[in-house]
């Protein structure tokens, strides 16, 4: 039996993705070109990863040889619940208020997989949630999921940009989706609400200025020039998602219920976290996001906003 599109959409679906889109494995030459100036100019800070791999990035042909689609699908996490922005508590990322999302589409990707090659066991794929050389966001959009943001979010007319990513690459043709044009216009609230202008110029964000990148990623202190600028926010950060026209008026509940705030994680009391012991660290983060930054990190980013 032929896998058509209607059929993998359907699948999808059931399996709980919000959206899905096809597109042509082809070379990814413009969006190679834009990394190149970005690497070039240090955006990348301390993610030398993103340096790696550049050929895997361009053609996915060169991580599955026959690839000739990319299938890029779109998990909605939004939860209408906004912080409460109490003195002592610290801001978390709405992406990580519930469980790891990896966990949660790495389920999801793998029952899609096996049901897609029961149908056709000729059927390959290989997929990725944000963990591999493949330019998720370039295939979102190039997929028809949305369009690129002004601060570089995929952003969908029907939901916002409150949405994780995942890629499919596979050995099928499929009909491909139309792009959607970009529907920003003139608007700059993204770039004007960053306190600490990491939003350099339009679609280009500069990791060593970005908050989200400053308590997560970074391995380092926090540059002293930024104190009082992080809004109080401990891991990660909204407010250029926040701020978006898209997200106020289009944003819909989620409807996984691991991603809704559980333990507290939507905002931390900062003397529990300055106080916290490692054993407590592992236990009320063991399948949260926020066990990326380790406790060290948690509590100089507590440290950084008192």
């Amino acid at each position: 039996m032929i896998i058509t599109n209607e059929i993998l959409i359907q699948k999808a679906k059931e399996i709980g993705f919000d959206l899905v889109g096809f597109a042509n494995a082809d070379e990814l030459k413009d969006e190679i070109g834009k990394l190149g100036d970005w690497l070039s100019n240090g955006f990348q800070a301390g993610m030398s990863y993103m340096e790696r791999n550049i050929e895997k990035r361009k053609d996915v042909r060169n991580i599955l040889s026959n690839c000739k689609s990319v299938i890029s699908l779109g998990l909605n996490y939004y939860t209408k619940k906004n912080h409460s922005n109490k003195n002592g508590k610290g801001k978390v990322s709405r992406y990580a208020w519930g469980v790891d999302y990896h966990l949660i589409i790495w389920e999801k990707l793998s029952l899609l997989e096996k049901e897609l090659k029961e149908i056709d066991p000729l059927f390959e794929s290989k997929s990725y949630v944000d963990t591999g050389p493949v330019m998720d966001k370039a295939w979102a959009v190039k997929a028809g999921l949305g369009w690129l943001g002004k601060h570089t979010n995929v952003i969908n007319k029907n939901i916002g940009s409150w949405f994780f990513l995942s890629t499919i690459l596979t050995n099928y043709e499929f009909e491909y989706s139309t792009q959607i044009p970009d529907y920003c216009g003139t608007c700059t609230a993204c770039i004007d609400a960053c306190p600490t202008d990491a939003i350099v110029r339009e679609y280009v964000v500069d990791a060593n200025k970005c908050i989200s990148y400053l308590t997560i990623e970074n391995k380092n202190e926090i540059p002293i020039e930024y104190k009082n600028k992080f809004e109080n926010w401990i891991f990660g950060c909204d407010i250029c998602q926040d701020v978006c026209p898209w997200n106020s008026k289009f944003s819909i509940a989620t409807q996984v219920g691991e991603f809704l705030p559980s333990n507290g994680n939507d905002e931390l009391n900062l003397v529990e976290v300055k106080n916290m012991n490692e054993e407590e660290f592992k236990s009320r983060f063991e399948r949260s996001p926020i066990k990326r930054t380790k406790l060290k990190g948690l509590k100089r980013n507590a440290e950084f906003i008192t």
